[in-house]
């Protein structure tokens, strides 16, 4: 269609109400500018009131008022613009054709359809132009014998069908985010309870933690009295067998270091052989060198003493027996021989046993006092390392329920760090892409297939099996301004301010950045890709309809706010 832009500008100037046809006024007169053409007599230049002029001047097709208001149904007055430059015009006042039109436009009526201004210089062109003035009444004079039909009728009829299926489509969009921004509310909600419920959990596990610690330390005090040795000693017998099996450790590993050299020299002392075999059975016994005659002798007494030496292997089977690590199974059970002894002190100490029942109690409680404070205070000797072979079970059983305590306090934080930096996130307006991340969204689009993952990434995957290319991870929302056509079939992003997805940090192109797309938004009544676009090399453009993007507009019936993006 012809100059639809100057439609869309022309119509924006225009009344929004459609006024009755005035025979009053002057063909090309708008209802607004009527009140300037009511005198029969004269005519009064709009922006040059000093100029008057006889009615009869009005559309004579000569451009008489600097202004052009005197030529509001013709083309005489459309070279002027204010963007032309100054220079000298015979006749004018201003003497120039850089002038501001009084008047927007040549008006059309457009009776059953919608009134709007068009350019003067479609007046009388010899060209219908029905998608701008449909009652044809631009090309009154016929042109070259053009005659345009007035078709308002039915174009008023498809343009208002065309306007009822756009407010239902906007009405069922309105509904589907509705329905999207009740999931994201129910969706943060339970975001909100899980946070909750963890910031309890963290306080109850604080408190557990502080009374296992306490506990801990209790029982590790009390063991710590129970038996009284050198520091990391036992008794003779205990002290004997750990030095024994230090022994027999290093012992094994010197043998098995020793039984690694072994097959490396055995390795060197085959290849000498058999070099020195290949010399005596090729060199030339008529060749006189003494050197080469020296090693032959050399090595003939020596295989033949080899061949007489009385062998003595040793059996590679035995020795790997004797590496073998000491357990139950092989080798020394050594905790056989690492039995807790009793010290002297710990005999002094039992001699309760033999107490009175009346007064052991008062004297073991006593006793153990003593004893820990004399541990406390560097008198005494503690008992071996936390966690090492003499410790108890019930000192174990303390520590283990205390580390649990702190891996499942750590675990909570880390999870309520997660879920409380997904509540800080920028979700969009009233948290409704919430309701959509992790869903896709996907086109063919040549011979690739492109998939945007809300709030998670896009993708360009090949038709032809050449694998995928991550075209950048979601950043931001941010907020840029549209200024398109609206197209037919509504899948296009109009005019005014639209949401944009970054995704950034894709994969890196040959040569080049690492991808990025911009994914512009627009209202639709569903999820869909429409089209997808490289602006420059590894930059990307998707421009995708969703609910999401459409404004609230309550319930059905109810007015939107701005532009109609539908």
């Amino acid at each position: 269609m012809r100059r639809t832009a100057a439609l869309v500008l022309l119509s924006t100037i225009a009344p929004t109400g459609t006024f009755a046809a005035t025979e009053s006024v002057p063909r090309g007169v708008g209802p607004e500018f009527a009140k300037f053409y009511a005198n029969k007599e004269t005519f009064t230049c709009i922006s040059n009131p000093s100029i008057v002029l006889k009615s009869s001047q009005v559309n004579d097709n000569s451009c008489d008022c600097p202004d052009g208001s005197d030529e509001p149904g013709t083309s005489a007055c459309s070279h002027l613009d204010p963007l032309s430059p100054e220079q000298p015009l015979p006749g004018s006042v201003t003497g120039t054709t850089n002038t501001t039109r009084a008047l927007p436009g040549f008006w059309c009526e457009n009776k059953g359809h919608i009134g709007a201004y068009i350019p003067f210089m479609y007046v009388n062109d010899g060209v219908c132009d029905h998608e701008l003035c449909c009652d044809g009444t631009d090309e009154a004079l016929h042109v070259g014998g053009t005659k345009c039909e007035n078709r308002c009728a039915s174009i008023g009829k498809e343009y208002r069908r065309l306007q009822e299926e756009r407010r239902q489509s906007k009405e069922r969009s309105a509904k589907q985010r509705r329905t999207l921004v009740k999931e994201a509310s129910e969706l943060r909600r339970r975001v909100e309870s899980k946070v909750a419920s963890l910031k309890e959990e963290i306080a109850n596990l604080e408190v557990q933690k502080a009374e296992l610690q306490k506990k801990y330390d209790e029982v590790e005090r009390a063991e710590r009295g129970k038996v009284v040795k050198a520091p990391g000693e036992g008794g003779k017998l205990g002290v004997l067998v750990g030095l024994a099996k230090k022994r027999v450790d290093e012992l094994r590993d010197t043998l098995d270091k020793v039984l690694d050299q072994r097959d490396d020299l055995q390795d060197r002392v085959d290849q000498l052989e058999d070099i020195l075999s290949k010399l005596k059975e090729e060199y030339n016994p008529n060749f006189n060198d003494e050197g080469v005659k020296a090693a032959v002798q050399g090595y003939e007494n020596y295989a033949a003493g080899k061949s007489t030496e009385k062998k003595s292997e040793v059996v590679d089977a035995d020795v790997l027996e004797v590496l073998k690590e000491d357990g139950p199974d092989s080798g020394i059970n050594w905790a056989e021989f690492q039995e807790e002894e009793s010290s002297d002190a710990d005999i002094v100490y039992n001699l309760e046993a033999y107490l009175p029942p009346s007064v052991r109690s008062f004297i073991h409680s006593k006793i153990s006092s003593l004893k820990v404070w004399l541990i406390e205070n560097g008198v005494l000797a503690d008992n071996p390392t936390t966690g090492g072979p003499t410790e108890s079970k019930l000192v174990k059983a303390a520590r283990d329920a205390l580390e649990a305590a702190r891996a499942e306090h750590t675990t909570k934080t880390s999870q309520l760090a997660d879920e409380e930096r997904d509540l800080a996130k920028d979700y969009g307006p009233d948290d409704i892409f919430r309701a959509l991340k992790g869903q896709c969204v996907s086109a063919d689009v040549g011979e690739y297939e492109y998939e945007l993952c809300w709030f998670d990434r896009t993708t360009q995957k090949s038709k032809k099996g050449h694998g995928n290319t991550n075209m950048g991870n979601f950043e931001r929302i941010t907020t840029e301004i549209a200024d398109e056509e609206d197209r037919v079939d509504g899948k296009g992003l109009g005019k005014g301010p639209r949401m944009v997805l970054r995704f950034e940090n894709g994969q890196g192109c040959w040569n080049g950045p690492q991808r990025r797309t911009d994914v512009w938004l627009a209202c639709a009544e569903k999820d869909e890709l429409w089209r997808v676009s490289e602006s420059e090399k590894c930059v990307y453009r998707m421009e995708v309809g969703t609910p999401a993007a459409c404004e609230d507009v309550g319930e059905p019936g109810v007015g939107t706010k701005g532009h109609d993006e539908l």
